[in-house]
Formats: structure tokens, sequence, C-alpha cells
């Protein structure tokens, strides 16, 4: 029930970006679309929402599925939209476009009080490359020259890494960039950080990640804009202030209660990060 509540939010803000929506579309290409971009968009994110795996699997259920259909703007006298569809589109929206409509999604749900950000949680998520690998350089993408080989828990993958700050009470994302696999998650949360903290107009009070993260540079980047880090100290570094948080090996966390209760909350969003 808390989902399809998030997910009527989230439809009802993208109601009013239908003009912004037509404006980046068109800045595309000339040719009027044939279907409405703001009906695709919403189709796009009941894709995430439900997790549906890809745009052929959307088209199925929308056939079949009427309820989705009036989310999606689908017309009773209308298909469902083809899988090119969404294609085209976030050909011509293109990621600058795409982000500009997250941005404005998260900013009127923020206004509105859906996200808080006030304790942001980030983490990485694997994202596997449509690619085989370069028989010439085994770590890089063969059709996808982008993609790169990462470590995927015990395994290696190509493909690409995702990096998240989520707002710890909606669980939705303040920011994402994406990556190659190869690339450490210390390298983009600088970034990562300064996004979040603008899309949530400086509401950020706590920031939770793993050793990961653990840095000078982020532990000071967060010190100049006032936030406390939740982020364990890894066995090799020492710590820059009293009242610190470890984590071993079997995951036991060891520092003050408060700390380890707000650590806690990354474990409970960790389902989502698994993409």
């Amino acid at each position: 029930m808390r989902v399809k509540c998030r997910l009527g939010d989230v439809l009802a803000c993208l109601d009013d970006l239908e003009a912004v929506v037509w404006e980046l579309y068109r800045h595309g290409g000339a040719v009027m679309p044939p279907r409405n971009p703001l009906g695709i968009l919403k189709a796009l994110v009941v894709k995430r929402f439900r997790n549906i795996l890809s745009d052929r699997e959307l088209y199925r259920r929308l056939w079949s599925d009427s309820e989705l259909r009036r989310l999606c703007d689908v017309e009773a006298f209308e298909k469902p939209y083809h899988p090119s569809q969404p294609t085209r589109f976030r050909q011509r929206i293109g990621p600058e476009g795409l982000e500009r409509v997250m941005e404005d999604i998260l900013g009127r749900l923020r206004d509105a009080g859906v996200v808080k950000g006030g304790i942001v949680a980030c983490d990485a998520t694997l994202i596997k490359a449509c690619s085989k690998r370069d028989p010439k350089d085994d770590c890089r993408g063969y059709s996808d020259h982008d993609a790169r080989v990462g470590r995927a828990e015990k395994t290696y993958m190509l493909g690409y890494k995702l990096h998240l700050a989520v707002d710890a009470c909606s669980e939705l994302p303040l920011a994402v960039i994406a990556a190659p696999a190869n690339e450490n998650e210390k390298k983009h949360a600088p970034k990562l950080l300064e996004k979040a903290f603008k899309t949530s107009n400086g509401q950020i009070k706590v920031l939770v990640a793993d050793s990961q993260y653990s840095s000078r540079r982020l532990r000071k980047n967060m010190a100049d804009h006032g936030l406390k880090p939740v982020i364990p100290y890894p066995a090799n570094q020492n710590p820059m202030e009293a009242g610190f948080l470890r984590v071993d090996k079997r995951f036991r966390t060891r520092g003050p209660e408060w700390l380890k209760r707000l650590y806690a909350i990354r474990l409970l969003l960790k389902e989502p990060f698994q993409g």
C-alpha cells in the first residue's frame, strides 16, 4: 500500500511537467511525436516502480492491465506504447534532459513533504552491460566501449556502477551518477553529495554509507556542509574524530550506540540498491 501511495505522488507531480517534457522532446528534432511524451515518461516511471524489466514486458503489461494504461495516459481507443517509443523518447530527451526532469520531480516532492532529505544513505549497484568483452582488451566492452569490468561480490562483471544518494524517509533517490564499473565509490562521492545537497535544498543533516566511502576528502567536504558522517573507518584508516564507527568482516558494528542505530538505516535500504 505504501508503494501505491508513493507512485501516485510521483505521477501527480509529472502532470505539472508537461510543458517541460514537450520542450525537451522538441529539442531532439522538429518532427512531432506520434504519442504524448508525458505519457511515455509516466510509463517509464511505472516500469521502475513495478519492477518491469524491459520495454517489451511493459508493452505486454499495458495490453493486459487497464489500470496500468490509465496511469500511463493511454486512452481506451489507443494501443499501448510500442517498445520502440520509449527507446526514441530516451534518445531524444537525452541524459541531461532526463536529469532535469528528475530534479523537477524531486523538487516538487520535496516541497510537498514526501522527500525529507534529513538522513541520506549512499551506496552503489552494478548494472550489467549488453555487450561481451573486447577480445583485444577484456577489461572493457566490445560493442559498448564505455563499459568496464568491475567487482561484483565474489566475481567480476562487465557493466556500469550506479552511485545513489537516497532519502532514508521516502527511499527515493536524491542524486544519481552512472559510471564505469571499475571506478570506486570514493571518486564520485563528493559530486554525489553536492547533487544530493542541492536537491534536498540543504536539508541533509546525516549521511550514512559503508566503509567504501571513507576518505579524508569526503569527510572534510561533509564537515564544510555541516553534515554528520555515519561511515565506518576501515581497519587501515586512522579516525579523524572521537566516537567513531567500525565494522568487522562479519558485519558486526563497534562504536557509540547512536551511530550503530543510524548505520542500521543503510542495511534497511540495501535491498533497493540491488537493481
